[in-house]
């Protein structure tokens, strides 16, 4: 009997060929609402830490969403619809599109799954038309607003596995049940590449593209037409 399947992507590098969560930084920076300089010091660190798989998600998420939290609700959401506008729609390639579009047809349950918060990616899983999205939760305050902090686990490294065996078992499904595949381009991502039956290692990282030639993995550059 064929098992349902189910297929996640990790966002940045996978199905963007940028980092949304580095962009939208930057992005700050242009509108004002962060100094530069000081800024894009701190947010290069972090990235390099990020490719080093050293990252501490909680710092780096008090720091990444500061601005925002401090600009507030109303405001932030107006400079989303910019930041979409200008930065990431522009990146979202054909390819991308397609690739997901192919899992949608064969009716597979599409996720994506990734390290950076809810509020920078929501919008972006719905312009890929993807409904289901684990990010990084961000806690809230008495206001509704965010107070800077992680709520829950964070989806990165060891927590995507956490993070989606939660996912499954608020619907009652085992990985026995189903047949998974994952698309990442990140090392960060090898705890869930180990753990679907599909990995697919997607503009993979020298060191992923590495790991995946030794294990036999897929490999797919998906721009590389472009």
């Amino acid at each position: 009997m064929t098992r349902p399947r189910i297929t996640f992507f990790d966002l940045d590098h996978t199905l963007l060929p940028i980092d949304s969560d580095f962009s939208w930084g930057e992005f700050t920076c242009t509108i004002g609402w962060t100094d530069p300089m000081a800024f894009k010091q701190r947010n290069d660190e972090y990235f390099q830490h990020y490719l080093a798989g050293t990252l501490d998600i909680r710092d780096y998420v008090r720091f990444a969403v500061e601005a925002m939290r401090v600009r507030g609700e109303a405001e932030y959401y107006a400079a989303r619809e910019r930041y979409m506008r200008e930065v990431i729609r522009p990146a979202m390639l054909p390819p991308a599109f397609d690739l997901v579009r192919r899992h949608q047809a064969s009716d597979d349950h599409v996720l994506i799954v990734t390290a950076t918060n809810e509020l920078v990616t929501r919008p972006i899983a719905d312009a890929f038309g993807v409904q289901e999205l684990i990010a990084v939760d961000l806690e809230r305050g008495p206001d509704g607003w965010i107070t800077g902090e992680v709520r829950g686990v964070p989806s990165i490294r060891e927590g995507k596995v956490v993070r989606v065996e939660q996912w499954m078992g608020e619907r009652g499904i085992d990985w026995l049940d189903v047949e998974t595949t994952f698309y990442s381009d990140s090392m960060n991502d090898l705890p869930l590449l180990e753990k679907v039956d599909h990995p697919v290692a997607t503009n993979p990282s020298p060191a992923l593209r590495s790991v995946a030639i030794d294990r036999g993995w897929r490999i797919l550059d998906l721009f590389r037409e472009q």
